[in-house]
């Protein structure tokens, strides 16, 4: 395992960095904005086309198993064909769909439009990460990553709102319409700008033609079948099983186990999703600044795991619940650039695409693992055991990237 470096005298600019960041985080924040386009849209599709919100939901889970189950394979993609026309060709797809869905009048005609917008949806993680493991700056990384996943955690706090009020404003149609505009707007800039968006696997190429590329020929599956990108995808279910988790029932838990009335439990979820976003940022500018990624996910997951344990064992006054939940979402997401950054370091030269493809559907499994497990326990009325579910994630979360990282020193170390 070796770790990515830009040539001599190809080192890019601040002022480059700041583009290539706006220009990703642009199109990762447009695809998680599109992902709430036809959830926030519920309300009114319920009343146009007869249907229940299960009828609903079926159609959501299908666009995400298609996302998943074709994002290694857009990784895949990205390595061969280079993940700027990767991410560009997805992105339209992903146009096309949600412009579709503004012309769609019965519920039947749902399923195919969204099926489509999952093929687009597929490509953001692995075409992202290459792009900025490649196109920026080593001392700028971290902030890089961190990022963005903020721009996609706001493009997910962005649609509701937007997507509700055109709604109401002037019909359902209209704003699938708009987001697709908008859409489009990020596809054009990406499009005039794609000179600036460099990535993994064209590097390797050049490297290799200059000579300067010492690791043997690659085998397609080998770098997913190590044992650190393994641990990987095992990290991120865990992550994603959290996060996913108390998106889904946080609310419901508090009211469960405390009785907190839903209003005072969402605003403890909305504490939560927020300081989550601002610990993504300090923890990209802590990581540039040479915080060991190891120091930032033990303190994170660790501290994060005490916070959600000491809100199930001990009943609080209303402020101090939603301050502790809103302190643990800060820890958590602090990790999130560190993340990455470990993955990166488990990731051959030329195979970026492939490996963040795979280990990003963890994401996917942990999602549905979610609400299986959770569910289940606050349906045998052991709203508590939701907490301690959740602190025992984040611990085992904490051992398995602790051991990806030290497992991917040790490799390189040997490789050289």
């Amino acid at each position: 395992m070796t770790d990515f470096a830009l040539p001599a005298g190809h080192q890019p600019t601040a002022n480059k960095d700041i583009k290539v960041m706006a220009l990703v985080g642009a199109a990762h924040g447009c695809s998680h904005f599109f992902q709430l386009v036809l959830p926030s849209l519920f309300p009114f599709l319920k009343d146009a086309f007869q249907v229940s919100y299960t009828e609903l939901g079926i159609v959501t889970t299908m666009f995400y198993v298609v996302s998943g189950v074709l994002q290694t394979p857009a990784g895949f993609l990205v390595d061969r064909i280079g993940a700027r026309n990767v991410l560009i060709g997805g992105l339209g797809i992903f146009c096309f769909g949600i412009l579709m869905l503004s012309l769609v009048q019965s519920y039947w005609l749902l399923m195919p439009v969204m099926l489509i917008a999952g093929l687009g949806n597929c490509v953001f993680h692995p075409a992202d990460y290459s792009i900025l493991s490649a196109s920026i700056d080593q001392k700028r990384l971290g902030m890089a990553y961190g990022t963005h996943t903020f721009a996609g955690n706001l493009g997910w706090a962005l649609a509701p709102a937007l997507m509700g009020g055109v709604a109401a404003f002037a019909g359902w149609h209209a704003a699938p319409a708009v987001a697709a505009v908008i859409g489009l707007g990020i596809l054009a800039a990406l499009v005039l700008n794609r000179e600036l968006l460099k990535d993994d696997a064209g590097l390797a190429r050049r490297e290799k033609k200059a000579g300067t590329e010492t690791a043997g020929k690659a085998v397609p599956l080998g770098p997913l079948l190590t044992l650190p990108v393994l641990m990987c995808f095992v990290y991120f279910m865990f992550n994603s099983t959290v996060t996913v988790g108390l998106q889904n029932f946080m609310p419901a838990t508090l009211l469960a186990l405390y009785g907190t009335p839903l209003a005072i439990g969402t605003t403890a979820l909305t504490g939560f999703l927020l300081a989550s976003a601002g610990g993504i940022l300090v923890g990209g500018w802590a990581a540039d600044r040479g915080l060991k990624v190891e120091m930032s996910v033990i303190g994170g997951m660790l501290g994060g795991a005490a916070l959600m344990l000491l809100v199930a064992l001990v009943p609080m006054p209303t402020m101090a619940m939603i301050a502790a939940i809103a302190s643990a979402g800060f820890l958590i997401g602090f990790t999130v650039p560190s993340r990455d950054l470990i993955v990166r370091g488990a990731t051959p030269k030329g195979a970026s695409g492939r490996v963040f493809g795979f280990v990003y559907s963890g994401l996917d499994a942990g999602s549905a693992l979610a609400p299986l497990v959770m569910g289940q326990l606050l349906d045998h009325g052991h709203a508590d055991g939701v907490l301690f579910f959740v602190a025992a994630v984040l611990a085992c979360g904490m051992f398995t990237a602790i051991t990806v990282r030290r497992r991917s020193q040790t490799q390189t170390t040997q490789a050289v």
